[in-house]
């Protein structure tokens, strides 16, 4: 079970990577001549959300 997790996470995050990310409004990005700096505080957060909210009605009907 975990394994099959394992891989939905790394197909959804190619998918991403390949057609471009997820911005929300409180994802903060800094640029300063040739460095960015990307640190997505919102995504991770709906992320978090969406996972355990997944992941507990998954396991709760064992």
């Amino acid at each position: 079970m975990v394994l099959f997790f394992g891989v939905v996470l790394v197909i959804v995050g190619g998918a991403l990577m390949l057609f471009g990310r997820l911005h929300l409004p409180g994802d903060f990005t800094f640029r300063s001549g040739s460095v960015t700096v990307y640190i997505p505080i919102a995504t991770s957060i709906v992320l978090s959300v969406v996972l355990t909210v997944v992941l507990n009605l998954v396991f709760r009907q064992r």
